[in-house]
């Protein structure tokens, strides 16, 4: 048969503990806690920046700009024949 655990954590004298957690070295339980916090953060930055990243108006308004500004030094330098 089967035998589950039906609560996973502990409560101790210093807190809480998680079954399983505990019989890591502390330097281990830094690098799980690490690496779970680094792929949240990740997660969410490549998320929003999918989300936020559909259309580049920026990109396209500096474009216009610099066409306008050129065309604006182009007319400048062409002498008028008057």
């Amino acid at each position: 048969m089967l035998n589950f655990k039906h609560n996973t954590f502990s409560v101790t004298s210093s807190g809480y503990t998680m079954a399983g957690f505990s019989s890591l070295a502390p330097n281990i339980k830094n690098l799980v806690v690490a690496g779970g916090l680094s792929a949240f953060v990740f997660g969410v930055y490549f998320y929003t920046m999918r989300a936020v990243g559909g259309t580049d108006e920026l990109q396209t308004a500096i474009d216009k700009f610099e066409q306008q500004k050129s065309k604006q030094e182009s007319e400048a330098t062409i002498p008028s024949k008057a």
